[in-house]
């Protein structure tokens, strides 16, 4: 989709945030379990990064998001970094819709693989990895990218590259 396209699913829209929208992602890793970052790295990545990050929204309000980034060294791949789904909207697909929507921009013309890391423990992620992977008859690969031993707090968990591709456009 290009840059100005809005899906519409539903009462859902996918859209391109805008630096308004960094509140509202925050806001709801705030009240999931993702990783909490700062504010500001929310409204930097829907300002800096809006063309690889992804909000949907029902009524306005934020219920969805991915920030992700073109990875500098490697143009062909995209990282993301968050996905969070509001629980209203879990299982309605959400997930999948908005990886979809990244991977079919304008900016990820050049993109072949997606990567995001995950932990052993959490298996929804994993599922909706692998089902994109599924989704566009591709492959994916599991290997460990930060062990534990590299975290500095005591309890953090390894993640696990997922990578995804190649897809073929």
């Amino acid at each position: 989709m290009s840059k100005n396209t809005t899906a519409v699913l539903d009462t859902v829209t996918l859209e391109q945030p805008a630096k308004e929208d960094g509140q509202g992602m925050w806001l709801l890793a705030k009240k999931t379990s993702l990783d909490l970052n700062s504010a500001y790295k929310y409204i930097m990545f829907a300002e800096y990064f809006s063309e690889t990050c992804v909000v949907a929204k029902e009524r306005g309000e934020v219920v969805g998001f991915i920030t992700g980034f073109i990875q500098p060294e490697h143009p062909d791949v995209i990282f993301v970094w968050q996905v969070g789904v509001d629980s209203s909207q879990r299982g309605k697909g959400i997930g999948s819709k908005m990886l979809n929507e990244l991977i079919s921009r304008d900016a990820s013309k050049n993109v072949r693989f997606l990567e995001a890391t995950i932990t052993e423990d959490n298996k929804a992620s994993q599922s909706l990895f692998k089902r994109l992977a599924r989704d566009h008859d591709t492959d994916y690969e599991v290997r460990e990218c930060f062990p534990e031993e590299v975290f500095p707090e005591e309890g953090t968990k390894a993640e696990y590259t997922y990578r995804i591709g190649p897809f073929s456009k």
